[in-house]
C-alpha cells in the first residue's frame, strides 16, 4: 500500500508539472463556472423582475436535464477531457524509456496501475471541490436547498471520473504515443455511449449490451437517485479496467502465448459480466431516492397499489410492425422496459414480454395503394426493410396467442397486464404528444386488475347522450375513447351504456348513473327504478340543457332542485379575457344599462356561459382545489365554458347538504327569458317578465347519508360542460379547463379512488436570497478571476520548477 501511495504522489506532482494538467483545470473551472453563474444570473434577475415565482431552484441550477443543469454539463465536459487527462498516464513512461525503472523496482504491475489511478482520483477531488464550492455557495442562496439530491449527482460524476480514469490508464498502456491512447479511449467511450442500442433483438445479448452501456448511469445519480446497480457498475467497470491495465504490464514483464493472454483477458470479462449480472437483477437491487419531492420514485397511492398485487405479474407488450400512433423495434425493448422501473422496483418478480408481429386490412385502400400486388408476407418484409429492422424477429397474427383479443385495440401497440389469478386489463398509448402511459395510467391499470373499482353507467335512453355515439353532444371521446389519455376508461373506470327499457338490471352493479339531457319523457315506471336508485343511496349526475330540461323536472323535484326557467347571458365584455396577452383581445360592447352589445361588434353569443369554481369548492377533493386555483387566478384565469346555461336553484330541503361548485364570472348574468336568437339579436334585461341579474350557479354537489353511504350527487346547468364538443373545442382569447371539470367530478364521486392521485409535494426551494447585481459580481469572480489565479499559480509553479 506504501508504494501504491509513493506512485500516487508521484504521478499527482508529475500532473501539475504537466502544462495540460492545467490547462484542463482552468477549462474546467472556466466552462462549469460560465455555466452556473449564467443560470443562477438569470433566475436572480427573473426574481427581482416577476417579484418571486421561482420553483425547484436546486433541478433548474443542478440536475435539470433540459439543457440548464450543471450536473449534465459535466457529464458532457468529462467525456471530453478525460481522453487527454489520461492519455499519458502509461504510454509516457513507454516513450520516455522510464517505463524500465518501474520494472526493475520492487513493485509489481498492480502498483504501478493502482498508483497512478490513484494519482488521478486525488487530482479529480481537486477537480471536484471547485464544484463543491458551487454547491455550497448554492446552499448559502437557496432557501431550502435540496442537499441531498445535489450531492448525489456529484458522487455520481465522482463515480463517472473514476471509471473514465480507470479507461483512459488501461487505453494508455496499448500504445507509446498519447494521443493515439487519447483517441483509443474516446472511441472506446463513444462505444460505450451506443452499445445500449446494438444488437438489442437478440436476447442472448440484450442484457449484456444494456449493461455495459455508460451513458445512463451517472443519470440516475444526476436525478437524485441512488441505486446499488448502478453503483456497482461504476466500481466492477472501474475494476475490470484497471484489471485490464495490470494484465497489460504483467504480460509485457512476462512470456505468454497469446491464447493464455487472451483467456486472462476473456476471464476478467467474464467475472466482471457475471457481477454486473448479477447486481443487475430486480430482486437485488437497492434504492434511495435523495429528492425532497420524491421524484424517482413512486407516489404513495402507486406503491399502496402495487403492494395489494399478490401474486405474479406479467406485462406482454404487443407491437405490430404496421401499427399507428407509437411503435418501437426489436432494438428497443430494454429502453422500454426502463419505462417500468420504478414499478418494478416495488414488484421484482414481475416478467416483461414482448411480441412483435405483423398484420394489416389488406382489404383497404392504403394497403392497396402501398403495397399493390404484394401479399401481407412481402408487404410485411418491404416494412421491415423500410424501418430498418430484421424481419424474421414479426411473427403473423395468426402465431399470436389466440386468446388475446387484439381487435378492439386497433391493432396498436399494447401491453397487457395479467395476474395469476386470472384478472388481466390492457395498458394503451394515446394520440397526443407524449404518446406512452405514465404513472397515473399505469397505476390505474394495475388497479383494475388489483381491485373493484367505480362502475359508471350512462343512460341512453330517451336520446339521452351516450357513450356510444360520435356526435358533438355526446361523451365518447371523454369516456370511452381508447386513444384519450383522460378518457373514464384509461383511467380505471368500468363504463357500461345503460337503457333502461333493456337492461335495468345494470343499475344495482352501478356506482354512477349519468343522466345527461333526455329530450323526452320518462315512463312511470322507468321514474320508479330511477327514484328507487337514488334512494339506495347510490350516486349520480344529472345534467340538463335549457331547451329541454321540463324531462329531468321529476328528478329534480326529488332531490328538492330546480333549473331555473331560460338561458343564462352575460356581457360581453365577461366573455373574453383581456388579460391573456398571448391572446388576441375582443373589443367589448357598449350599450345602455343590462345592454349586451351589439351584434356585429360580438366574438361570441353572450349565452356562451364562462364559470368559475365557488369557494365551497375549496376542499371537496385535490382536483377540486386545483380547479378552483385554476378558474380563480387573478392574472391568467381558466373557465369552465358553457355554450347554453341553466341556473340551478335549490326549493326544498329534502336532506341534502348542497354545495355551490360553479358559479358564472359575471355577478350582473341573468336568466334570458325573450330572446331566441343570440346572434342577430340584442338581450336586455327585463325585471318585468322575471329577470333577475346576480351570480348564478350553475353546477351543485348534494351529500347525504342514504342507505349505511354517503350518498353523492353533481347536478350541472349544461350537459355540453363535458361534452366531446366543448371537451375539444378551442377559442381566441378564452382559457378553458372543461377537460379538468371531468375528472374532479368523477374524482368526488368515486370518493378519491380514480383517478390515481399521483401528486406530489410542492417543492420548497423556490427563494433566491441573492440579488441580480450580486450574482453578476459573483459571475465576474467564478468565471473571470477565479481561473486567471490558477493559471498564475500555474505559470509560477512551472517556472518555478524550469529554473531548479
Amino acid at each position: 500500500m506504501r508504494a501504491i501511495y509513493r506512485i500516487a504522489r508521484l504521478e499527482l506532482s508529475n500532473l501539475f508539472y504537466s502544462p495540460i494538467a492545467w490547462l484542463i483545470l482552468i477549462l474546467f473551472v472556466f466552462m462549469t463556472a460560465m455555466n452556473f453563474t449564467d443560470v443562477l444570473w438569470a433566475y436572480a434577475r427573473s426574481q427581482e423582475f416577476r417579484g418571486g415565482g421561482l420553483s425547484d431552484l436546486s433541478r433548474a441550477l443542478f440536475f435539470d436535464a433540459t439543457g440548464r443543469g450543471l450536473w449534465p454539463k459535466i457529464s458532457n465536459l468529462l467525456y471530453m477531457i478525460m481522453p487527454l487527462l489520461t492519455m499519458g498516464l502509461i504510454s509516457q513512461e513507454f516513450s520516455r524509456g522510464s517505463i524500465k525503472l518501474l520494472f526493475v523496482a520492487p513493485i509489481t504491475s498492480r502498483h504501478i496501475v493502482l498508483g497512478k489511478f490513484l494519482g488521478m482520483m486525488m487530482y479529480g477531488l481537486l477537480m471536484f471541490s471547485v464544484l463543491l464550492v458551487y454547491v455550497i455557495l448554492a446552499g448559502c442562496w437557496i432557501e431550502s436547498f435540496d442537499w441531498a439530491a445535489v450531492l448525489t449527482g456529484l458522487l455520481g460524476l465522482y463515480l463517472l471520473f473514476g471509471t473514465y480514469a480507470a479507461i483512459g490508464l488501461f487505453m494508455s498502456t496499448l500504445t507509446t504515443y498519447p494521443i493515439v491512447a487519447a483517441i483509443y479511449m474516446l472511441a472506446l467511450l463513444t462505444f460505450l455511449r451506443f452499445v445500449s442500442g446494438l444488437w438489442q433483438e437478440y436476447t442472448f445479448v440484450r442484457d449484456i449490451t444494456y449493461w455495459l452501456a455508460l451513458d445512463r448511469r451517472a443519470g440516475t445519480f444526476i436525478n437524485g437517485m441512488i441505486c446499488s446497480e448502478d453503483f456497482l457498475y461504476f466500481v466492477i467497470m472501474t475494476a475490470m479496467f484497471l484489471g485490464f491495465a495490470i494484465l497489460k504490464l504483467q504480460f509485457i514483464r512476462e512470456r505468454r502465448s497469446v491464447l493464455s493472454k487472451v483467456g486472462r483477458f476473456l476471464g476478467v470479462f467474464i467475472v466482471a459480466m457475471l457481477l454486473g449480472y448479477v447486481t443487475s437483477r430486480p430482486m437485488l437491487r437497492l434504492y434511495h431516492d435523495s429528492t425532497h419531492t420524491k421524484t424517482n420514485t413512486l407516489t404513495e397511492a402507486s406503491q399502496e397499489i402495487v403492494s395489494k398485487l399478490d401474486g405474479g405479474l406479467k406485462m406482454t407488450t404487443y407491437v405490430n410492425l404496421f401499427g399507428s400512433v407509437y411503435n418501437i423495434t426489436p432494438a428497443k425493448v430494454m429502453a422500454d422496459i426502463a419505462r417500468y422501473n420504478s414499478y418494478i422496483r416495488f414488484k421484482p418478480e414481475t416478467k416483461m414480454d414482448y411480441v412483435f408481429y405483423y398484420y394489416t386490412d389488406t382489404t383497404d385502400g392504403f394497403f392497396a395503394h402501398r403495397f399493390a400486388g404484394k401479399t401481407l408476407t412481402e408487404a410485411a418484409k418491404e416494412m421491415a426493410k423500410f424501418q430498418g429492422v430484421n424481419a424474421r424477429k414479426y411473427v403473423p397474427l395468426s402465431k399470436v396467442d389466440p386468446d388475446v383479443d387484439l381487435r378492439d385495440e386497433g391493432y396498436r401497440f399494447v401491453v397487457l397486464l395479467e395476474r395469476e389469478n386470472g384478472e388481466k386489463t390492457f395498458l394503451r398509448v394515446f394520440n397526443d404528444a407524449q404518446r406512452v402511459p405514465f404513472e397515473r395510467e399505469i397505476s390505474a391499470a394495475l388497479k383494475r386488475i388489483g381491485m373493484k373499482l367505480p362502475s359508471v353507467g350512462f343512460l341512453s335512453d330517451h336520446y339521452a347522450r351516450t357513450i356510444t355515439g360520435d356526435r358533438n353532444r355526446d361523451y365518447s371521446y371523454m369516456v370511452s375513447e381508447k386513444l384519450y389519455r383522460s378518457a373514464l376508461i384509461n383511467q380505471g373506470f368500468d363504463v357500461v351504456d345503460v337503457k333502461l327499457s333493456r337492461n335495468p338490471q345494470l343499475l344495482d352493479s352501478l356506482d354512477v348513473l349519468v343522466i345527461s339531457e333526455p329530450r323526452e319523457s320518462f315512463t312511470e315506471e322507468e321514474l320508479d327504478k330511477l327514484y328507487r336508485y337514488v334512494e339506495s343511496g347510490k350516486n349520480l349526475i344529472i345534467a340538463g340543457k335549457p331547451r329541454t330540461n321540463s324531462y329531468l323536472a321529476p328528478l329534480m323535484e326529488k332531490l328538492g332542485l330546480r333549473f331555473e326557467p331560460g338561458i343564462l347571458v352575460q356581457k360581453q365584455d365577461q366573455i373574453v379575457d383581456k388579460n391573456a396577452a398571448s391572446m388576441p383581445s375582443v373589443r367589448g360592447a357598449g350599450g345602455g344599462p343590462g345592454a349586451l352589445g351589439q351584434a356585429e361588434e360580438r366574438e361570441y353569443p353572450v349565452s356562451l356561459f364562462l364559470c368559475r369554481a365557488t369557494d365551497e369548492a375549496k376542499g371537496l377533493s385535490k382536483l377540486w382545489d386545483d380547479l378552483y386555483v385554476k378558474t380563480n387566478h387573478p392574472e391568467w384565469p381558466y373557465s369552465i365554458v358553457m355554450p347554453e346555461a341553466s341556473a340551478i336553484e335549490q326549493v326544498e330541503d329534502k336532506g341534502f347538504r348542497v354545495i355551490p361548485l360553479l358559479i358564472g364570472r359575471d355577478p350582473s348574468s341573468w336568466n334570458e327569458l325573450e330572446t331566441i336568437d343570440f346572434v342577430n339579436e340584442t338581450p336586455l334585461l327585463n325585471p318585468n317578465v322575471g329577470e333577475q341579474a346576480g351570480t348564478k350557479t350553475t353546477m351543485v354537489a348534494l351529500e347525504r347519508q342514504q342507505a349505511g353511504k354517503e350518498q353523492r350527487i353533481v347536478v350541472v346547468g349544461d350537459a355540453d360542460a363535458f361534452s366531446m364538443g366543448e371537451v375539444m373545442a378551442s377559442r381566441r382569447g378564452i382559457l378553458s379547463i372543461n377537460g379538468g371539470l371531468i375528472m374532479s367530478m368523477f374524482e368526488w364521486l368515486s370518493y378519491g379512488e380514480l383517478p390515481v392521485d399521483t401528486s406530489r409535494p410542492d417543492p420548497i426551494d423556490n427563494n433566491l436570497t441573492i440579488g441580480a447585481e450580486a450574482a453578476g459580481n459573483v459571475k465576474t469572480i467564478l468565471q473571470w478571476i477565479l481561473p486567471v489565479l490558477i493559471l498564475l499559480g500555474g505559470v509560477l509553479l512551472l517556472f518555478r520548477r524550469k529554473g531548479k
